[in-house]
C-alpha cells in the first residue's frame, strides 16, 4: 500500500559524489603548460629588460627597448631613439615603454583565462572544481584593474606602428645601406606580423569594428572589418602565444648579435 511522502523530508538536491571532480583524463597538463610558458617569459623579460645592455646590433633594436625613451639608450642611427627622459633616468630603459604591451596582455582576454586557471586555479579546468570558497569576479582590486584593457588596445597599437618602423629599418645592412636582408629582417617580419594580428584579434578591437552598431546593411565597410577581425579572434590564443614567442626570439637574436655570438646571415 503506497504511503504519502512526508512533506518534511528534503528531497536530495546533488549526487553525493566523494570525489571533487570524476575526470580520468590528464586535464592538469593545459595549467601546467601554461604555468610553464609563462613563467619562462616573464623571467626572460625581467632579466632582459633589467640589463639595460646588448639590446641593439645595427640595423636590428630589441622589441623590449623599442622605442628607448632616456637619454642613456645606445646610439641607433634612425632608430627610435628620443630622449625625452633626460639623464635624471638612470635605470634601464626598456622599463619607460615595456609597460603598454605588458598591460595590454596581462588585460587581454585569453591571458586572464590562462593565468586565472593556471596560476590561481580558478577554476583549473572545466569540470574541476575551483579550491576558493568566495569568488568575487572583476569587482574588487587588483581584478578591477582589468576593465582597462580598451584603452591599453589603443596604447598597444602605438607599440606596433612603433615596431613596424623597426622593422622597416631591418631592410639595411650594418653600415645603414639600404636595399639589403639577413636573417634578422624575416625574423622581424613574422614578429610583426604576429603583433599585428594578435592585436587586431582583440575582443576590445572587434568591439570598436561593430560593437555598438545597429544595422550593419548601413555600414558595410566596418561590417567587413568586423568581419575580418571576428575571423582573426578566433585565433587569438594561437597568435597571443605565436606573438610572445617571436618577440623573445627577437630579443635574443639581437643580444646574440650584440654579444658577437654569431654574425647576421645575409640573404642579399
Amino acid at each position: 500500500m503506497a504511503t504519502e511522502a512526508d512533506p518534511r523530508t528534503k528531497p536530495a538536491t546533488r549526487a553525493a559524489i566523494a570525489q571533487r571532480h570524476l575526470r580520468l583524463d590528464r586535464w592538469w597538463l593545459a595549467p601546467a603548460a601554461t604555468v610553464v610558458g609563462l613563467l619562462a617569459f616573464v623571467m626572460y623579460a625581467t632579466w632582459r629588460a633589467f640589463a639595460n645592455a646588448d639590446y641593439y646590433a645595427a640595423p636590428y633594436v630589441s622589441p623590449f627597448y623599442s622605442p628607448c625613451l632616456a637619454e642613456n639608450c645606445a646610439d641607433m642611427r634612425d632608430g627610435p631613439n628620443w630622449a625625452l627622459f633626460g639623464d635624471w633616468w638612470g635605470l634601464s630603459p626598456a622599463l619607460i615603454f615595456l609597460a603598454l604591451p605588458l598591460g595590454f596582455r596581462l588585460t587581454c582576454y585569453y591571458y586572464r583565462k590562462a593565468y586565472y586557471r593556471s596560476f590561481w586555479a580558478s577554476p583549473p579546468a572545466c569540470a574541476v572544481a575551483e579550491p576558493h570558497k568566495a569568488y568575487s569576479g572583476e569587482t574588487r582590486f587588483p581584478l578591477i584593474l582589468n576593465n582597462s584593457h580598451r584603452y591599453f588596445f589603443w596604447a598597444a597599437a602605438v607599440v606596433a606602428v612603433i615596431l613596424t618602423y623597426d622593422t622597416l629599418l631591418t631592410f639595411r645592412d650594418s653600415d645603414y645601406a639600404w636595399g639589403h636582408m639577413g636573417l634578422g629582417t624575416l625574423l622581424f617580419v613574422v614578429n610583426i606580423v604576429l603583433v599585428w594580428a594578435y592585436t587586431l584579434s582583440c575582443h576590445s578591437c572587434r568591439h570598436i569594428m561593430g560593437g555598438k552598431l545597429k544595422s550593419f546593411s548601413k555600414n558595410p565597410v566596418r561590417y567587413r572589418l568586423w568581419t575580418l577581425v571576428s575571423r582573426l579572434n578566433g585565433h587569438h590564443m594561437g597568435l597571443a602565444w605565436a606573438s610572445l614567442t617571436t618577440l623573445a626570439l627577437s630579443d635574443l637574436y639581437v643580444y646574440l648579435l650584440a654579444t658577437d655570438a654569431f654574425t647576421d646571415p645575409r640573404l642579399f
